[in-house]
């Protein structure tokens, strides 16, 4: 039952090769890293962007007749 858990492979020195052997930048050199990256970046890209038009509109203020 617990077979699945318990006896994996030992994948350690595939993966230690494929990151040695590789001369991108270290975030971009394991498998689905450029995913996870480029994700990061559009989530920081759209909060930063959020925050931005949230302070424009805090300065802008209410128009006069409101």
């Amino acid at each position: 039952m617990l077979n699945s858990i318990v006896y994996k492979p030992n994948r350690v020195v595939e993966r230690q090769k494929l990151v040695q052997a590789s001369h991108e930048p270290i975030y971009y050199r394991l498998p689905r890293s450029k995913l996870y990256v480029r994700s990061y970046y559009a989530l920081f890209a759209a909060g930063m962007l959020s925050s931005a038009v949230g302070a424009y509109q805090l300065i802008r203020g209410k128009p006069a007749g409101e």
